[in-house]
C-alpha cells in the first residue's frame, strides 16, 4: 500500500488550564494577555498522523489553522510535535472571531481539493466552542466517507483504512475507503511532549499561508454572538439533620 499523505487541522485555543472570563462588554471572553495553545483533540489527531507516518502507513503530515497571526505559533507547535509541513489560512482577528464550523469547513474543502491529502484528521471538537460540527460538514463538502469519535485507526490495504469508534452502546468498526475523513476521541492516543530541539528546529522552519481568496472561498458569517455572561455563582448549601427534614426541603422545593 502507498504511503498515505496527511492532512491535519489544528486549533488555537485558549489553553485548557486557564479559568476563562467574559470581557466587560459581555461580547467575548476575555483572551487578550491570556495563555493560548493547541486544541487538546487537534493534538490527538496530529499525534494519530505522526504515528502513522513514524510507522510507514503515511509519507507526510500537513497541519493546517485557520485564523490570524497569532495562528503561526500554533502551527509552530504542531511542528514541533512532527508535522513536516505547517499551512496557514490567514483570516484578521475580527473575521476569525466570526468563523463557525460551516467557515473553516469550506476553507479545509478547498485545501483538501489543492492537496489531495488521502486522510484528512481532525479532532472531534473543539473546547472552546464544542461543536462537533466541521469534520462532519467537511465529509460532507467532500463527498467523502467519515468516521467520527476514533478510538482507533488502523490502515489497510487497496486504499482503505478501518475505524474503530465510540457509540452510546459500545464500539462500532468502519472500514471506510480512501480519502476519508476522521475525528479524534480522547482515546485514541497520547500526545507525545515536544523536546527541546524540535522547538528550536520548529521555529527555523518556514511557515506557509494562504488566504481565503485565494482558496476561491468567500467566507460569509452567519452566526453572530449576542451576549455572553458567566454562570451564575452559586448558592451556599445547608446541612440538614434528618431524612424527613430533607423530604420537606425537597417539598417545599417542589422536588417531590
Amino acid at each position: 500500500m502507498a504511503a498515505l499523505r496527511v492532512l491535519v487541522g489544528v486549533k488555537r485555543v485558549i489553553d485548557y488550564a486557564v479559568k476563562v472570563r467574559v470581557r466587560a462588554d459581555g461580547a467575548a471572553v476575555q483572551s487578550d494577555g491570556v495563555k493560548h495553545g493547541l486544541n487538546p483533540f487537534c493534538e490527538i489527531a496530529l499525534e494519530e498522523a505522526v504515528r502513522l507516518r513514524e510507522r510507514g502507513a503515511a509519507r507526510e503530515v500537513l497541519a493546517v489553522s485557520v485564523g490570524p497571526p497569532a495562528c503561526q505559533e500554533t502551527l509552530r507547535a504542531a511542528l514541533a510535535l512532527g508535522a513536516d509541513r505547517a499551512l496557514l489560512v490567514a483570516v484578521g482577528p475580527a473575521a476569525a472571531a466570526a468563523l463557525g464550523p460551516p467557515d473553516v469547513a469550506r476553507l479545509l474543502a478547498a485545501l483538501a481539493r489543492a492537496e489531495r491529502p488521502d486522510l484528512v484528521l481532525l479532532g472531534k471538537q473543539a473546547i472552546d466552542d464544542d461543536c462537533n460540527q466541521t469534520g462532519q460538514m467537511l465529509a460532507a463538502l467532500l463527498d467523502w466517507p467519515q468516521g467520527t469519535f476514533a478510538s482507533r485507526v488502523e490502515p489497510e490495504g487497496a486504499g482503505a483504512v478501518r475505524v474503530e469508534r465510540e457509540v452510546d452502546g459500545g464500539r462500532e468498526t468502519l472500514r471506510l475507503r480512501l480519502p476519508a475523513v476522521l475525528t479524534a476521541d480522547l482515546r485514541l492516543n497520547e500526545p507525545r511532549y515536544a523536546t527541546l530541539p524540535a522547538i528550536m528546529k520548529a521555529k527555523k522552519k518556514r511557515l506557509e499561508e494562504t488566504t481565503p481568496a485565494a482558496l476561491g472561498v468567500s467566507l460569509r458569517p452567519g452566526l453572530r454572538v449576542l451576549a455572553l455572561a458567566e454562570p451564575p455563582a452559586r448558592q451556599p448549601g445547608r446541612r440538614l439533620e434528618t431524612v424527613p427534614e430533607l423530604l420537606a426541603e425537597l417539598r417545599r422545593a417542589g422536588r417531590l
